[in-house]
């Protein structure tokens, strides 16, 4: 009797052990953007959940400093701008890998703009790129998809760096120096533009995809030995994060705005639970860039800015973009999911 007992007691602490470590814990970087809406609703809508997976969010204001910590292992997952730190880290030797889409600019379809103080706009000395000479601009971090854009905007205007002061500030920072004058010109992501104009009334002049209409601005990362040692958590994550796309985009019109009713009015309620804007109307009230729902990468887009981080003296060993980039996990999860459909 004792014995059953015994054997009934180490069979009850196995099973609770069993359940306690049942999910696979993975850390996940995110900028807290829009685009992060795959992750977003994966998590809220338990697709993570359904493929035993924890995800525990960190915020960080620019994927190029994730770099750290995605070396040391800390990090597993990331989402955000292909930097040169990251082609750096790879060139070294560091593996981290490119594995998805997270988000690009389209033709009517991007998640920057430029914005202009309202003071400088109102009174006329800044109304076009063609009066940015001399400006102070924010951007989120040298050495980004940001900064390409950037690059983008002065050569448009026939301006070179050097005809500008360029300071390095995360999205909600560019809300607060534009506020109290420290900026001339801010270019965050959404949802911050539109909570800059809002709070300061600063005013858009330009769109990202006005001169750079196909640009890959946010890619997702997994740390090499995430990949390499968890390989079917990898693997699930995507299928996951794939549901979570496409269930974004199942809840939009042909132009990119959310659909009136439940479907959008879901996924605007759950970027407003996840987002830094706890507003849902601010979600409603902009277009977020495209996600792609089957995660493919636009690699033209991705050489194009490794070759302006290399002429900008960037790039400190040789690297190439098809060495950081391993679609493999997103190619099992498409084949499991099938190819998107839109319903």
């Amino acid at each position: 009797m004792r014995l059953r007992c015994w054997l009934g007691g180490l069979v009850a602490a196995s099973l609770v052990a069993s359940v306690a470590s049942a999910a696979d814990k993975v850390n996940l970087g995110i900028p807290n953007a829009a685009t992060d809406v795959g992750f977003f609703i994966a998590d809220k809508k338990g697709y993570f959940r359904a493929e035993g997976i924890e995800v525990n969010f960190i915020p960080f204001d620019s994927a190029a400093r994730m770099i750290t910590p995605f070396a040391s292992g800390e990090l597993d997952v990331g989402g955000g701008a292909p930097s040169a730190a990251l082609f750096n880290a790879v060139g070294r030797g560091i593996d981290i890998r490119i594995v998805s889409d997270k988000s690009k600019n389209v033709t009517g379809r991007g998640s920057q703009k430029l914005l202009v103080r309202k003071d400088l706009y109102d009174s006329g000395k800044v109304r076009s790129l063609a009066d940015l000479r001399g400006m102070k601009i924010a951007i989120s971090a040298a050495g980004t998809s940001a900064s390409t854009v950037m690059d983008k905007f002065l050569e448009k205007a026939g301006l070179k760096p050097d005809d500008v002061t360029l300071v390095n500030l995360g999205f909600p920072q560019q809300i607060a120096a534009l506020q109290n004058g420290a900026i001339d010109v801010a270019s965050p992501a959404e949802p911050t533009v539109t909570e800059a104009i809002r709070v300061t009334g600063a005013v858009p002049i330009a769109n990202d995809y006005d001169v750079y209409p196909r640009h890959q601005v946010a890619v997702v990362l997994y740390s090499g030995k995430f990949a390499s040692e968890r390989p079917e958590v990898a693997r699930k994550f995507m299928r996951a994060f794939l549901r979570g796309v496409r269930d974004h985009n199942d809840a939009l019109a042909p132009d990119g705005n959310f659909l009136p009713g439940p479907k959008g009015d879901e996924i605007v309620s759950i970027l407003a639970e996840y987002g830094s804007i706890k507003n849902p109307a601010v979600y409603r009230s902009f277009v977020i860039a495209y996600c792609d729902p089957n995660g493919e990468l636009d690699l033209p887009s991705m050489k194009e800015d490794l070759g302006f981080f290399q002429a900008q003296k960037l790039i400190e060993v040789p690297v190439t973009v098809e060495k950081v980039v391993d679609t493999s996990f997103l190619d099992w999860a498409v084949k499991e999911l099938g190819p998107y459909k839109a319903k």
